[in-house]
């Protein structure tokens, strides 16, 4: 039948189910040394928008080999972030504390403090949103990866809304609404995340500049 052969759209759609199945648990399994998140991310992203451009081969053969040659920068620029999301997060935890235990002026000052880290919070996640997709795409130097990961994610703010809103919807799902989708988890955001980002990484790799977007 059409409808079940290899080249008909319900065909390809259950196709790449199966592979952000796989490469959900390809993510999960090279992540569980935490100092690794990093390499098994850019490696998940190269492999979804190889997905998405209908260039797959061998999918794991594409994971590891992603895995290994981006290893050095993105355990770099994954430690980094760590470092300043472990920061962000106990200064987070302080400055709430000392808010809620406060008064007058002191109350209102523990507040500005309060927005003004989750605005850097904000920032923060916009920087990880883009980080490891972008360096699965182009090569530049770590602090040409953070800036135009923070650049690009505020030029194109629809796009960056809606991959954070593919990410909390998958851990809403799984965490209120049906546990086993975790098997998809991490695979299936990264290979939506490729979709919606794909054009904007085609972009920006034509671009020489390693300092500019």
């Amino acid at each position: 039948m059409k409808f079940f052969s290899y080249d008909s759209k319900f065909t390809q759609l259950m196709l790449k189910l199966c592979y952000a199945c796989y490469l959900n648990l390809l993510w999960f399994v090279c992540s569980l040394p935490i100092v690794t998140i990093g390499a098994s991310t850019t490696a998940l992203y190269y492999v979804c928008f190889k997905i998405v451009r209908d260039e797959e081969h061998h999918v794991d053969r594409l994971f590891f080999r992603a895995f290994r040659e981006n290893f050095k920068q993105a355990t770099q620029l994954w430690l980094i972030m760590l470092g300043i999301m472990l920061f962000l997060g106990g200064d987070l935890y302080i400055v709430w504390h000392l808010r809620a235990g406060a008064a007058g002026s002191a109350a209102v000052l523990w507040t500005l403090l309060l927005a003004l880290l989750i605005a850097v919070s904000v920032m923060l996640v916009i920087v990880l949103t883009y980080l490891f997709p972008l360096l699965a795409s182009v090569e530049n130097t770590n602090r040409a990866m953070l800036k135009n990961a923070f650049l690009i994610g505020t030029h194109y703010l629809f796009a960056t809304i809606l991959v954070f809103a593919v990410h909390f919807a998958m851990f809403f799902a799984v965490v209120r609404v049906f546990t086993p989708l975790i098997v998809f988890g991490q695979g299936f955001c990264a290979l939506m995340s490729a979709w919606l980002l794909n054009n904007i990484m085609i972009a920006v790799s034509g671009e020489p500049d390693e300092g500019e977007t």
